[in-house]
């Protein structure tokens, strides 16, 4: 069974000033797609101390989602925590995310998200908005049993067979 944490990174949400959409979509979508996955959420502000306590408290998922921080507000500090954590780069997932994300908005070219790894964890920021965390968990649905497989050492070339 996949194991995923959404963690919704927003300052209003945490306050309680709206209700937080993004991450509830997310579990949504990716429990319409992958049946018995396991989907934690949780909020955290827009606070590099919050975020990183937030990854560290989840470090034990397969998966890590971010939703919200990656655009160009000065409060907007996502990609650079999550970078500072994680041990490694995994900057395909965003290329395709961005790529993907640009067919239904010329504003995705203002996404800095960020996507990584910490020991077997894998992190991905998404965008806060609706529409665009709705597209990446749809899409990052398709490649996740892969992604954990490859993570704990699958072989490729029966993965892609498939």
């Amino acid at each position: 069974m996949l194991k995923v944490a959404v963690i919704t990174i927003s300052d209003r949400a945490w306050r309680g000033e709206y209700a937080d959409l993004s991450g509830p979509r997310i579990r949504e979508v990716l429990e319409r797609k992958l049946p018995g996955i396991d989907v934690a959420l949780q909020v955290v502000p827009d606070e590099a101390a919050a975020i990183t306590a937030a990854l560290g408290q989840n470090s034990d998922r397969d998966y890590i989602f971010t939703s919200g921080g990656t655009g160009l507000s000065p409060r907007d500090i996502t990609p650079e925590t999550c970078a500072r954590w994680c041990d490694r780069e995994i900057p395909g997932i965003s290329e395709w995310l961005r790529r993907e994300s640009e067919k239904e908005t010329a504003h995705a070219v203002f996404s800095r998200a960020y996507s990584g790894m910490k020991g077997s964890a894998i992190i991905v920021n998404f965008p806060g908005s609706l529409r665009g965390a709705e597209l990446c968990a749809t899409l990052m649905a398709g490649v996740m049993p892969h992604g954990r497989d490859m993570v704990h050492g699958g072989d490729h070339e029966r993965q892609e067979k498939k």
